[in-house]
């Protein structure tokens, strides 16, 4: 489903995404209250979410279809230097961001990465985050949270200080010396623990909790 108030955007994205073999729009919106009704009738997988739109802007909208079960996976798709709220949408439980000049191949790419379970951080997008993290108050310590990071192996530690770095499964296990599916099953295990449903959300929580700290 693309979710933006602009029709011509809408046209684009769509076009680019119909014209692919194994995907398809079922649905346009133009505002975030629209996306939360045409979402419970057509339960689409992947969700291209602007953030500005009149109405329900699309920060309101991530939080509500991710609060929703089965929730779908939420692309943003951001001019992103004139948003000053994308980390909102992170914590809103958005798997990934794209900027809206990427090229088509990029959006096919990031839409097929979300819709398999990953997360997608365009590179000016990840820099940001890091640049919010920086500039934000201390890391929280001595909540209920820091127990999150405790129940955490040494191993799973490693693994999570990984992904917080922007590493691929491959990336790590070739740092770690073990097997792509060794990782892959840390992963699934410090996402359960963590109590968060992908790669993102486990980068917000490592920055948060002072596992990892912008260079």
């Amino acid at each position: 489903m693309i979710v933006d108030d602009q029709p011509v955007v809408r046209a684009g994205f769509a076009a680019i995404v119909d014209a692919e073999p194994d995907l398809a729009v079922v649905a346009e919106a133009a505002d975030g209250g629209a996306a939360l009704d045409l979402a419970a009738a057509h339960t689409p997988d992947v969700v291209l979410m602007d953030i500005r739109m009149p109405g329900m802007d699309g920060l309101t909208a991530t939080a509500r279809l991710t609060a929703a079960g089965p929730a779908p996976r939420v692309l943003v798709l951001t001019t992103f230097d004139q948003d000053a709220y994308v980390f909102e949408a992170l914590r809103a439980g958005a798997s990934g961001f794209l900027l809206k000049d990427a090229h088509p191949a990029d959006l096919l790419a990031a839409i097929r990465v979300v819709a398999g379970g990953e997360a997608m951080l365009a590179p000016a997008v990840t820099r940001r985050l890091i640049d919010a993290f920086a500039a934000g108050p201390a890391p929280r310590a001595g909540t209920t949270e820091d127990a999150r990071l405790a129940g955490l192996t040494p191993r799973e530690r490693q693994v999570l200080t990984a992904i917080a770095g922007g590493m691929s499964n491959a990336e790590i296990g070739a740092a770690l010396g073990v097997a792509t599916g060794t990782v892959k099953a840390h992963v699934n295990a410090l996402l359960a623990k963590l109590g968060v449903r992908d790669r993102v959300q486990a980068t917000i929580v490592a920055y948060d909790l002072g596992l990892v700290r912008p260079r």
